[in-house]
C-alpha cells in the first residue's frame, strides 16, 4: 500500500535523534548548527565610534560659516586623549572613538580647511555620524540554538569576541550503490553497464546541509556482496542505499537489510518519480533505500534526506521549505502521485516546467532550479495559476 509523502517524512523523522554535541573554533563552525546559547562578551560597538571621516566638534558650534581651531586627531585604534571645548574640532576618521566632549562629526566635505581652522560650508544634517555605544548589541546578547550558522553569524560571533562553541556533531552518511550494470566513475563499463552517477549527487546533497557523505563500493546483485557493504556502512548515522529497493527478483536491498536486523518503518510511497522507497532502522543506523532512476534518487534526497539530516542537527523537524510562484504555461490535471516536475524558475517571477519529465533524465535536473509540486489528483492548472516549489 502506498503511504503520502507527508506520511513517508514523518516516519523517516520519527527515526531520528539529535545527534551530540562537540566544541568546534569558530572558523570551524560556518554550515554548523549551534547546540548552545551563545552571549556577547562585549558591547559593540564599545565606544561612541564615528561613522564617518570628518570632523568631532560640540552640537552649539554646528552652524553654516563656523570657524573652528583643530586640536588634534582621533584614529581607529587610537583615541584622541583631550576634551573636546566650544570652538575646538578634532580631525576624525571612521571608527575612531569620539572624543569626549564631542557630539557630532561633520563630514570632511562639509567643512573648508585652512591650516589648523575649518569652517563649516553647510547647515547641520540630521545625522550626527554618531555611531552609540551598543548601537550594535549589549553585552550579555544571545544567539540562540538551533541555527545553521552562515557567513554573517560567523561575523557577528567574532564581534561577541567568542572564539570556541558548541555545535552538533555532523552526521556521517553512508551511500551505498546497487546492481550489477553500475561502474564507477572513470572505469571503463561493459556492453550492459552504465557508470553508477547518483551516490555522488547524494553525497553532494548532505554535505550541502553539514553532513560528512561516504561513498561505499558498489554492492552487486547478490546476497554476500550487499550484505558485505552494508556491514561497512556500520556506523553510520545514516545509510542511503540507491537501488535494489523494488520488487524485482534483483532487488535484494529489503530482505538482505531485514535479515541483518532492519526494522521496516514502510515501503512505497504515493509519488513521482520516487514511489519505491523504503526506510527504517538498521542497528544504530537510519536506513533510506532510495530508487535507483538518478532523477527519482536526487527528488527522494532533497525531500527525505535533507529534512532528516537537518533534524539529526537539533534543527526542528519539518519539510522542505516551499515557495511559491505562477505558471508559464498550462499544466494538465495530475494523476494519482504527488508530483515533483523539474523546472525552472524565470526572470520574470513565473516557473515553467520542461517538456521531458522521465526519471532517467539527468540533463533536465541539472538545468531545473526547481520541482514544481503537483498534489495527488490537482486538477488542471492555467497559466498564472499559483503553484508549489522546492528550491533546488
Amino acid at each position: 500500500m502506498l503511504i503520502s509523502v507527508s506520511r513517508a517524512l514523518e516516519l523517516i523523522l520519527g527515526l531520528v535523534t539529535p545527534l551530540e554535541e562537540e566544541l568546534v573554533a569558530l572558523e570551524d563552525a560556518a554550515g554548523r548548527v549551534l547546540a548552545r546559547p551563545l552571549r556577547a562578551r562585549r558591547d559593540q560597538p564599545p565606544f561612541a565610534a564615528s561613522a564617518m571621516d570628518g570632523y568631532a566638534i560640540c552640537e552649539a558650534d554646528a552652524r553654516q560659516g563656523k570657524r573652528l581651531r583643530i586640536i588634534g586627531e582621533a584614529a581607529a585604534g587610537k583615541r584622541f586623549g583631550g576634551v573636546v571645548m566650544p570652538g575646538q574640532a578634532v580631525r576624525i576618521f571612521t571608527g575612531a572613538p569620539v572624543p569626549e566632549g564631542a557630539e557630532r562629526v561633520v563630514i570632511q566635505e562639509d567643512v573648508e580647511r585652512d591650516g589648523n581652522t575649518i569652517t563649516l560650508l553647510t547647515p547641520p544634517e540630521a545625522s550626527r555620524h554618531i555611531r552609540p555605544a551598543g548601537a550594535d548589541f549589549r553585552t550579555g546578547a544571545c544567539v540562540s540554538p538551533p541555527r545553521r550558522l552562515g557567513p554573517a553569524d560567523l561575523a557577528l560571533l567574532a564581534a561577541m569576541n567568542i572564539n570556541r562553541l558548541h555545535v552538533t556533531r555532523r552526521p556521517e552518511v553512508a551511500l551505498v550503490a546497487t546492481g550489477n550494470e553500475l561502474v564507477m566513475p572513470g572505469e571503463s563499463p561493459g556492453p550492459d553497464q552504465i557508470i553508477a552517477s547518483n551516490a555522488y549527487g547524494l553525497k553532494a546533497l548532505a554535505e550541502r546541509v553539514g553532513a560528512r557523505g561516504r561513498i561505499l563500493p558498489i554492492a552487486r546483485d547478490d546476497e554476500s556482496s550487499l550484505r558485505a557493504v552494508l556491514e561497512q556502512a556500520a556506523g553510520a548515522d545514516l545509510i542511503v542505499t540507491i537501488g535494489g529497493a523494488s520488487v524485482g527478483d534483483h532487488d535484494l536491498v529489503g530482505p538482505v537489510a531485514g535479515k541483518l536486523g532492519l526494522e521496516r518503518a514502510f515501503y512505497k510511497v504515493a509519488m513521482r518519480p520516487g514511489k519505491p522507497l523504503m526506510a527504517g532502522k538498521l542497528g544504530g543506523s537510519i536506513l533510506i533505500g532510495v530508487p535507483g532512476n538518478p532523477v527519482s534518487s536526487i527528488v527522494c534526497g532533497h525531500v527525505f534526506m535533507l529534512p532528516a539530516l537537518n533534524a539529526m542537527q537539533g534543527l526542528p523537524p519539518a519539510p522542505a521549505p516551499r515557495s511559491r510562484a505562477r505558471l508559464a504555461h498550462d499544466l494538465p490535471e495530475n494523476g494519482a502521485r504527488e508530483h515533483y516536475m523539474r523546472a525552472r524558475l524565470e526572470k520574470d517571477g513565473l516557473i515553467s516546467t520542461f517538456p521531458r519529465q522521465d526519471s532517467a533524465l539527468l540533463s533536465v535536473l541539472a538545468q531545473a532550479d526547481a520541482l514544481l509540486i503537483r498534489p495527488p489528483g490537482d486538477s488542471p492548472r492555467p497559466a498564472g495559476s499559483e503553484v508549489e516549489y522546492l528550491p533546488i
